[in-house]
């Protein structure tokens, strides 16, 4: 994989804006593999993510920081520089259903994913035998022992020993206390049934099913205190018919999770979302 550096840029729309950060590449000699822009209308916001070759650039990524300062401080911009070649650290959290958990593990085994996964946690001990297949640490934590309290410390502690870039509730049954949801802001993934709050609570296939619903999917958003209204990054969706069975249903489901959870953890691993309020611009 080329190794680049994905500069990406959130800031007030202004004129000549695209023009002097090309000229600024320009000048150092950056070749660009690849470029999106975007205009949020209603805000007046701009949105820029820039993929530049690393070996054509003359300035290394320290000299970049500093010499694109500046121009960033005249444009208002917050903005970043991440170098591609630098995997994340990805932690994994699942709980009985294993399928979102065994599904990015297979993607990441095989290169799909660019990133390390330096851990899973789970609630539940079924779940290590994954872990031991991928050889990837396991931590059991037992929530009926401990308590919800002590359970969610013990487990901010893990994210914290393993230096976790990025957490991933790959269908993770535990609601996250607001400390962990403001220390994860923007850093955390969840998946759940696109007909949420539509069909809340147990067994929303069965529910789906019973109102005859032609539709369902699953949504992947990043995790808020508000739960399942986080910003969304992905959506994945399947036709259902009248033929289609409650347990046809859940099958189809957990395709629709599957996809739009390693959709989405792509997207963040390749700095392709910008959070805006509580929406994304990803440039897919």
């Amino acid at each position: 994989m080329q190794q680049t550096y994905r500069l990406i840029i959130d800031c007030p729309d202004q004129v000549g804006l695209v023009a002097s950060v090309s000229q600024f590449l320009a000048d150092h000699g950056a070749t660009i593999v690849e470029a999106n822009h975007h205009t949020d209308q209603q805000t007046g916001r701009f949105f820029m993510r820039h993929e530049i070759g690393a070996d054509s650039f003359k300035l290394d990524y320290q000299s970049f920081v500093s010499e694109f300062t500046p121009l960033a401080n005249d444009y208002q911009m917050q903005w970043k520089l991440t170098d591609s070649s630098l995997r994340q650290r990805v932690a994994l959290l699942g709980s009985i259903e294993s399928h979102c958990l065994v599904d990015l593990l297979h993607r990441w085994h095989t290169g799909e994913l660019y990133c390390d996964i330096p851990c899973i946690i789970s609630n539940h001990p079924q779940m290590k035998q994954f872990a031991d297949w991928y050889k990837v640490p396991f931590h059991w934590v037992d929530f009926k022992a401990l308590g919800k309290e002590a359970a969610f410390e013990q487990i901010t502690t893990l994210l914290n020993e393993y230096n976790v870039d990025l957490t991933v509730l790959a269908r993770f049954m535990q609601i996250l206390p607001d400390s962990l949801c403001q220390q994860l802001a923007g850093k955390a993934i969840n998946i759940h049934h696109s007909f949420l709050p539509s069909f809340a609570g147990a067994r929303p296939y069965q529910q789906a099913y019973e109102r005859g619903v032609k539709l369902i999917g699953a949504t992947c958003h990043y995790v808020t205190r508000d739960l399942d209204e986080g910003p969304i990054i992905e959506q994945s969706v399947k036709r259902i018919s009248h033929s289609d069975t409650a347990a046809d249903m859940v099958r189809k489901g957990k395709d629709c999770e599957v996809t739009a959870l390693a959709h989405g953890v792509r997207y963040h691993l390749e700095d392709r979302v910008i959070i805006h309020r509580n929406k994304t611009v990803v440039f897919a």
